[in-house]
């Protein structure tokens, strides 16, 4: 697990220095799944089933107010765009899960304000990830640390445990009560994974069945950690540097 998660967290490095204006979306998935062959790993997002539609992407790669799950085109990435980039590998049997939200140059305050918003209710929910506390505990504490800056909890996606698999028991919502839900126990292994509104929290699928956006058509952010729980402090298995933006881009 540690192995693949910091191979998710090197190729997400590499794809978000990448993100500047010109680049396609699908030039950047394109270079996220060369980064992964080049491992000797598999994306997984690619031919991801849902249902009678299957995932086209190395990685979900969402614009604006494109929230989760946007697939990589001909779109080109312009400066002012918030970038979301999630990147999922399989190594050697193992997933490792982590995203980020990219400003590309300067974003604006509101903006710029609600990556930081996101990112911040990310660490307080880790916070929680603790042997003998409570799923809901980490759900409460990016609820709170959301809704105490104004913004909204997007509730119809939500992390999860993972593992062989990407997506396992038990779902982590980014909203409850805490002191409620299952207990949390060392040796589990979650993606915890906010994903903040600047508006509603109301969200439509597009017609391609997969990219998820904002109702209101205001900005979302998306940032993930695939973490592991022990008997003492959380063990983010994909740990990076705060911020993953290019500088200075012109």
């Amino acid at each position: 697990m540690r192995d693949a998660c910091q191979l998710a967290s090197r190729v997400l490095e590499s794809i978000s220095s990448a993100c500047v204006p010109g680049i396609t979306t699908l030039e950047v998935d394109a270079m996220a799944g060369r980064l992964i062959g080049e491992a000797g790993s598999r994306s997984a997002f690619l031919g991801y089933r849902l249902g009678s539609v299957t995932f086209p992407g190395h990685i979900c790669i969402s614009v604006n107010d494109e929230v989760v799950h946007g697939i990589g085109g001909p779109r080109r990435i312009q400066y002012g765009d918030i970038v979301k980039l999630d990147v999922g590998v399989v190594h050697h049997g193992w997933v490792g899960d982590t995203a980020s939200t990219v400003a590309v140059g300067d974003v604006g305050s509101d903006a710029a304000k609600l990556l930081s918003v996101t990112e911040e209710a990310l660490e307080k929910g880790i916070e929680q990830a603790v042997g003998g506390g409570r799923l809901g505990d980490i759900s409460c504490a990016v609820e709170q640390y959301v809704t105490e800056h104004g913004y909204s909890v997007v509730r119809e996606f939500v992390g999860h445990g993972v593992g062989r698999k990407l997506h396992e028991e038990p779902q982590v919502p980014n909203y409850g009560k805490a002191g409620t839900g299952p207990k949390l126990k060392p040796g589990m292994v979650l993606a915890i994974e906010p994903m903040v509104n600047l508006g509603s929290a109301s969200v439509r699928i597009l017609g391609d069945g997969w990219t998820v956006v904002t109702l209101d058509g205001k900005p979302s952010a998306h940032y993930e950690h695939t973490v592991l729980i022990t008997s003492g402090k959380p063990e983010i298995l994909t740990w990076r540097e705060k911020t993953l933006s290019p500088s200075k881009v012109k």
